[in-house]
């Protein structure tokens, strides 16, 4: 291989060091930053003076449960490494390290080779794209040899495995063929180059493998020799300070510490930190007052950290870990999460009131705890992975808060989902409030989450209302109607929505919305997931017969066994509410010999969905905190409309009707017709009760027949078109547009054209403006070329105006109303009147206007017209 490598200077990286519990993490760290010089003696996990085991719990248990970094300088390399813990209880924290990671160390025992949880961490890995080292330690013990073990690492993490331990023909051969491109320079030159091979490693195509005993530091200055070689320092931004927090902790003065990793500029004390506490709450500004470098339980200050250090932060008072900061987006949803929650149970004299804001505290360091007050209840709940986890926590308790807690049996958490797509509406619109949203509820693949987004037009709603909007659908989890569940793998689409432009709020939306969600899911076919483990049960060969009946029982999937006649291995993946004391019961028949590891899997079918369903006995009719009706507002008040017949109430067009797809595609107008009969006098009584005497604009009042009389149009004397005003011009492209410079001068295009049009179609036309903003306004109505205009009374909608006509003279005229307003619409239906809707009239009008045009152009011609 060419060594002539190019020389980077002090290259500078975050590693992290992974492993399956016991399999020599915390060993290794101490070999590496002895190997480094970094610490002048080797400590032991079973002598409890591990450099990084800082924590009296973690001596005391001989396990890593935080996360803690250390400094060390190598042949070039500057490294922070971040040592996270191994036991599947604590996978939250080890997961939140890995958002700073540039690269991993997973760290595998010889004796053991790949375990369950192994695979899960290396999916994590994968997932995220942090390139990954790979060290074999134990390998002084006896095991199944290295060929051996890198075939099992190639068949169950990846066949980008290979061995750096042993170089020659054989190594080189293999790396080639992990490109085409290197492939071919190989062939061409027979050598390898330094910067290619980190390259592959960086784009994840290769994972270096190397052997040793980090006990008895074999392998070590090897292993530190390649980190060197093949390790690429990131290039970050340096136009703008970003970072990402990964752990809250506290130091022993209590003193709150906000672990991040610099990705962009630089921080430096006295610096001011803008940054967002938590969802819909305002922007914080707070100053820097100290940062330190930590390396094992000491740290040194400093006053600036460069884009790529890691170091603790003094004096922001909200951060969470996840969090971006500055330019840095915040980090998606943790993929490994708790799947029980447990009551806890307090000694008699314990207020739970008192307590509960001081376990906030535990929370912050710790999100995943989702410790919760329950106030119907009158209980504290907290979701953790299992009974180590739980021992931690009490503990904490016991020395943090003097307080002895226990926990209850605890609780599988459920999630849900739904088969299919479905439109859920919500409307809210008591008095002097005004709100409508529809969203589009469709089903994703296992483990997607909840994603949300918008295909809402700016015309219909504003970018800011659709913002808000999403705003709320993200704020809160959404629980399903099954079991009251959060809702997961599902996607949430802004479809339409309207607002008020004078009774609209920002909290008329958040009612809107969540009732919109809770209406889809009354309506769709739920289906309830529960969560699943990956197991491998490793047992003695005579109890294999007991461990499958076992698994059958528990709705267990398995691979065939596999066995050498002595010992039997069984993998596959169980439901956790059916093997949450399985482990137990092996070491139990097996008499201490059968070995039980298992990992989180994801959320899948409930296997017994019917009889969780009865057994929570969820009403979601009942649940008023998550109502699925909507308000509507009738006769001057509100009025509480049940979700089944919302839809018959809702003001805009459904999204997933057939005649209004869910792509977008314009919707085809639905007609409805009825002949009705009314004279003149009576409509010109109509107009009297609703407002008072005639006041006249451009022209006198006339009625119906003697405005015909006038144009020498003589109209079928029982038809009437009324108009929607505003609805038409903010629905029509060429008086919206004209409309965002004035008003006015589109009230006045839209009253040309609809003379023009009225002279032509026949027919009476009463064209109705809102005035309600009017202040005083006491209403009016004039004629204007032929059709009559109204402006409403200050106290009245031209909604409420239109509907009190339809009212009276639905059952006697026919009547047309052109609207696309959905209450208009459904009040027209009722009352057996034509309707249309804006987008149908503009239609009709442009129809009209080339029958005039080429009216005009054979009078033009011929002198005559057509009959």
């Amino acid at each position: 291989m060419d060594k002539a490598v190019e020389q980077q200077g002090n290259k500078q990286i975050c590693v992290g060091l992974l492993a399956h519990v016991d399999a020599g993490k915390t060993t290794l760290s101490e070999a590496l930053l002895y190997t480094a010089g970094a610490i002048p003696s080797l400590g032991r996990v079973d002598h409890r003076d591990a450099f990084l085991d800082t924590h009296a719990l973690e001596r005391a248990r001989g396990i890593t449960i935080f996360s803690k970094q250390a400094r060390f300088e190598t042949e070039g390399l500057s490294v922070t490494l971040l040592d996270t813990p191994g036991h599947v209880d604590f996978s939250a924290e080890m997961e939140r390290t890995l958002a700073v990671l540039d690269y991993a160390i997973l760290v595998i025992s010889a004796t053991d080779g790949v375990q369950a949880h192994t695979e899960t961490l290396w999916r994590l890995l994968r997932r995220k794209e942090i390139p990954t080292f790979l060290f074999i330690t134990k390998s002084d013990l006896p095991n199944p040899g290295q060929e051996a073990l890198m075939a099992d690492l190639c068949r169950h993490l990846d066949e980008g495995c290979v061995n750096f331990s042993r170089r020659g023909e054989d190594w080189a051969d293999a790396i080639a063929l992990r490109d085409e491109g290197m492939l071919e320079r190989y062939v061409e030159t027979g050598s390898l180059h330094t910067r290619d091979i980190s390259g592959l490693i960086r784009l994840g195509k290769l994972f270096p493998c190397f052997f040793g005993s980090a006990l008895k530091l074999e392998g070590i200055s090897e292993f530190l020799r390649g980190l060197a070689d093949y390790t690429e320092a990131p290039v970050y931004p340096g136009d703008g300070f970003a970072a990402r927090v990964y752990q809250i902790g506290r130091d022993p003065q209590g003193n709150r510490l906000t672990y991040l990793k610099v990705t962009g500029g630089s921080l430096s004390v006295r610096e001011t930190v803008a940054y967002l506490p938590g969802s819909g709450e305002e922007p914080l500004e707070e100053k820097v007052t100290a940062l330190r470098l930590y390396s094992g339980a000491k740290f040194q200050t400093v006053g600036r950290v460069e884009a790529g250090g890691i170091c603790a932060v003094l004096g922001l008072s909200r951060t969470l870990p996840g969090q971006g900061l500055g330019q840095e987006p915040p980090a998606p949803p943790p993929l490994l999460e708790p799947v029980i929650t447990y009551r806890m149970l307090l000694p008699p004299d314990c207020d739970p009131r008192t307590l509960f804001p001081k376990l906030k505290q535990l929370e912050e360091e710790d999100p995943q705890l989702h410790l919760v007050w329950n106030e119907r209840l009158q209980e504290i709940q907290v979701r953790l992975m299992g009974q180590v986890q739980i021992e931690v926590l009490t503990s904490l308790i016991r020395d943090r808060f003097d307080t002895e807690v226990r926990m209850d049996t605890g609780r599988i958490l459920y999630r849900e989902t739904i088969a299919g797509p479905v439109e859920g509406v919500g409307h809210f619109e008591p008095l002097r409030h005004y709100a409508e949203v529809h969203l589009l509820l469709e089903p994703l693949e296992r483990g997607a989450g909840l994603q949300l987004a918008a295909r809402c037009s700016e015309d219909l709603l504003d970018r800011n209302w659709q913002r808000l909007i999403l705003t709320h659908l993200a704020e809160k989890p959404h629980l399903g109607v099954l079991t009251g569940s959060p809702v997961t793998d599902l996607r949430i689409t802004l479809m339409s929505g309207r607002a008020h432009v004078k009774h609209t709020e920002g909290g008329d939306f958040r009612q809107a919305t969540y009732r919109a969600v809770r209406q889809g899911l009354m309506q769709a076919e739920s289906i309830l997931l529960e969560p699943w483990y990956d197991f491998r049960l490793e047992l003695p060969a005579e109890h294999l017969g007991r461990a499958i009946s076992d698994l059958q029982t528990m709705s267990a999937t398995f691979d065939p066994p596999e066995s050498d006649g002595e010992w039997a291995a069984l993998s596959g993946a169980a439901p956790v509410s059916a093997m949450k004391d399985y482990p137990l019961e092996v070491a139990a028949y097996t008499r201490g010999r059968g070995r039980f590891f298992c990992s989180f899997h994801g959320y899948a079918p409930c296997h017994n969905q019917k009889q969780v369903v009865e057994e929570i006995g969820y009403q979601p009719e009942h649940d008023t905190e998550n109502t699925p009706d909507s308000v509507f507002c009738a006769h001057g008040g509100g009025i509480t409309v049940p979700w089944d017949q919302v839809k018959e109430y809702m003001h805009l067009e459904s999204c997933l009707t057939p005649d209004r797809p869910a792509d977008d595609t314009p919707a085809v107008p639905r007609i409805y017709t009825r002949n009705l009969d009314i004279d003149d006098k009576e409509l010109q009584q109509i107009f009297e009760r609703t407002f008072g005497p005639i006041k006249r604009r451009d022209a006198p009042f006339q009625t119906p027949k003697e405005a015909a009389e006038k144009v020498s149009i003589a109209p079928p004397k029982e038809k009437y078109l009324i108009v929607d005003g505003y609805n038409m011009i903010f629905a029509w492209d060429i008086l919206r547009d004209l409309a965002r410079d004035s008003i006015d001068a589109a009230r006045q295009k839209l009253m040309d054209i609809l003379s023009n049009y009225r002279a032509f179609r026949g027919g009476q036309l009463v064209l109705v403006f809102d005035a309600y903003r009017v202040k005083g306004g006491q209403g009016s109505r004039s004629a204007y070329h032929g059709i009559h205009v109204v402006y409403t009374r200050e106290d009245e909608t031209g909604d409420m105006f239109i509907e009190k006509l339809v009212e009276e003279i639905g059952r006697s005229y026919a009547v047309q109303v052109a609207t696309s307003d959905g209450l208009i619409q459904l009040s027209a239906l009722r009352k057996g009147v034509l309707r249309i809707s804006a987008a149908e009239l503009w239609r009709e009008v442009e129809a009209a206007g080339r029958q005039i045009d080429q009216a005009v152009d054979q009078w033009n011609r011929t002198g005559r017209l057509d009959p």
